[in-house]
């Protein structure tokens, strides 16, 4: 039997960088701002949060695991999170009553270890399944992302548009031709996030090969399948994994993550980075420094910008 590699054996340590931009769309609205993209208020550099990053990996793994045991997901958009504990009770044969203690003591081990083996997103990203009268416990996951962050500052900007028919038919009556919209976009930005994959919490979850090797594969075609108007153009520029050589870790994954950087190109002696008005990848180099890493690290560039 041949061995996986290094970045797909969930019993090792993964940290790993990755890098995605968006031209003229919306990588992640703010609903507490009328859906804006959100940004740091101080610096205006963009932010995507963890859970939109999850959101597309959650919907892209059904488009090639569909049907495939183990790969349900649990946060699915139209299914109520209780419906989906009810689905362990009832595969198990157990009775559900909240109230009883001694029994959702019993009960809640075992729908937590269904639940896991059951779902992918379960697995990997965890979950608190705390609620309905079917409790199914907690389970903290594995693989963890941070916020991303666009590397310089991004403009928000406000379009109006129009739409040649109305929503309500009094208003056509009324000779009403058009209706007022607005949509937020950014120029161009390009972000840097990063994620976590620890191995002792993903020995008590079940990860396998097999899902280590469809989470990075749903990594990569995450913005293919997403495509919206409202988001423009999105892709990922790159994605560079560091592997250790055992569950828990050889180095600090900051002092890891500092080897790999996105620099301007053709930027003047003095002049203000934070300045320069950015409008496309091509303004921008990656470089990996692959030099001397520290014993036990191996670097796998999945995505190479």
């Amino acid at each position: 039997m041949s061995t996986p590699s290094p970045y797909l054996d969930p019993a090792r340590k993964h940290d790993f960088v990755f890098f995605f931009d968006v031209r003229d769309g919306n990588p992640n609205g703010d609903p507490d701002a009328g859906g804006m993209p959100r940004t740091d208020p101080e610096t205006g550099q963009g932010l995507v949060t963890d859970v939109a990053i999850k959101r597309k990996i959650r919907n892209t793994i059904p488009l090639f695991k569909h049907g495939e045991p183990g790969f349900d997901i649990y946060v699915e958009a139209g299914v109520s999170l209780n419906s989906q504990h009810e689905r362990a009770y009832a595969a198990l044969g157990l009775e559900g009553d909240k109230k009883n203690k001694k029994q959702t003591a019993v009960n809640q081990p075992r729908a937590r270890d269904w639940m896991c083996e059951t779902f992918f997103d379960v697995r990997m990203f965890g979950a608190v399944m705390s609620t309905g009268d079917k409790p199914a416990g907690r389970v903290q996951g594995p693989m963890q992302l941070t916020f991303s962050r666009s590397l310089h500052r991004v403009l928000d900007q406000e379009h109006g548009i129009t739409r040649v028919t109305q929503t309500k038919t009094e208003d056509t009556e009324q000779g009403e031709s058009t209706e007022m919209g607005t949509k937020h976009t950014v120029p161009y930005g390009l972000y840097q996030g990063f994620g976590h994959f620890s191995a002792p919490l993903a020995q008590r979850t079940g990860v396998t090969t097999a899902d280590l090797e469809a989470f990075w594969r749903a990594m990569t075609m995450m913005f293919e399948h997403d495509r919206a108007a409202s988001r423009g153009e999105m892709a990922l520029r790159g994605l560079y994994v560091f592997t250790h050589d055992d569950a828990f870790g050889r180095a600090p994954a900051h002092t890891l993550f500092d080897r790999v950087q996105a620099r301007l190109t053709d930027q003047p002696q003095g002049a203000d980075e934070r300045a320069r008005v950015v409008r496309s990848f091509d303004e921008y180099k990656i470089t990996v420094d692959q030099e001397g890493l520290p014993e036990g690290i191996t670097l796998t560039p999945l995505v190479d910008g």
